[in-house]
């Protein structure tokens, strides 16, 4: 007797984001992916607008629910607290109401910023969150909101996420490395940059696991292997172009200065420690995240 499995319906979010895009990727060899931005005709994506997610969920039916949008302008959200809360926890919570009525799992990403940053070991799963900004603060709410819903799901703390896709530090500091001969670079702030390749590539694997093996669901941190400063990051990037071949005003490491947080006063706190523990996630799924710095030179390889 064969048993054939269902192909499931996953339904995106959040699909012309860093993470979004990758996911596109990973999720389609899973089953039937219908894929939504903020502005997509099809079907209502806008996290500006929570109770129209519903009507989109109930039309689809999805099997499975991944969230990739979120206020991520950690900055701009001190500013504007009540619209970061409409996205980052209001907006997911209505997913997790209409995962939970419909049966389907949900995946949703959060991040280190639940944390304040304290002490130098790497935070765990059960360590008690105590976000420092309004983003983490509304991160957190998100989080408590798809756990109290009753709803199947695998929430996804990372940090420092990059995509060779937009945006990113080493683009960053690849342009500044070009037009000046000195940097100052915060060295006070650990983490590990992740790939959203690697957090993509992740996903689809435990999704794929929870669905036979439903006791795998809950809350993981999810990030590369290792850890740096912002400073180390960026030293890490210029002697990867500098082998590459590409001429940069900046000669060499010490080049790159060291310099505290507060040399860079922003509206938004950071937490100074961002680790965070995968121990869970490794038993979990038998996965070992990478060394940051493979996913880095490979991003690296793609942009240079």
């Amino acid at each position: 007797m064969t048993v054939t499995h269902k192909h499931p319906t996953i339904l995106l979010f959040g699909k012309g984001g860093q993470v979004g895009w990758e996911l596109q990727r990973s999720l389609s060899a899973l089953g039937t992916l219908v894929a939504l931005d903020h502005d997509s005709a099809d079907h209502h994506g806008n996290f500006a607008e929570p109770e129209r997610l519903a009507e989109t969920v109930q039309a689809v039916r999805p099997d499975v629910i991944v969230n990739a949008a979120a206020h991520t302008a950690v900055d701009k959200a001190e500013g504007e607290p009540d619209f970061a809360r409409t996205l980052n926890a209001t907006a997911p919570g209505v997913l997790a109401r209409e995962a939970a009525a419909l049966g389907a799992l949900l995946v949703h990403y959060s991040t280190d910023y639940v944390f304040d940053g304290s002490g130098d070991r790497p935070w765990t799963e059960a360590d008690t969150p105590a976000p420092l900004s309004v983003y983490g603060a509304t991160k957190l709410e998100g989080e408590q909101l798809v756990q109290a819903s009753g709803a199947r799901h695998l929430i996804f703390r990372t940090s420092w996420v990059y995509a060779a896709r937009g945006g990113n530090f080493a683009k960053t500091m690849l342009r500044l490395a070009r037009e000046r001969d000195k940097l100052t670079v915060i060295d006070d702030q650990v983490g590990a940059p992740t790939g959203a390749d690697l957090l993509a590539d992740v996903t689809a694997h435990a999704i794929r696991a929870v669905q036979s093996h439903p006791n795998l669901a809950g809350l993981y941190h999810l990030v590369a292997g290792g850890h740096t400063t912002w400073n180390g990051y960026a030293r890490f990037v210029l002697a990867q172009a500098r082998a590459a071949g590409v001429a940069l005003a900046v000669s060499d490491d010490a080049a790159v200065e060291p310099v505290p947080t507060s040399a860079f006063p922003t509206p938004a706190k950071r937490p100074h420690n961002s680790r965070l523990d995968t121990a869970k996630l490794q038993a979990a799924f038998g996965l070992v995240p990478p060394p940051w710095q493979h996913g880095v030179a490979r991003m690296l390889t793609e942009i240079l």
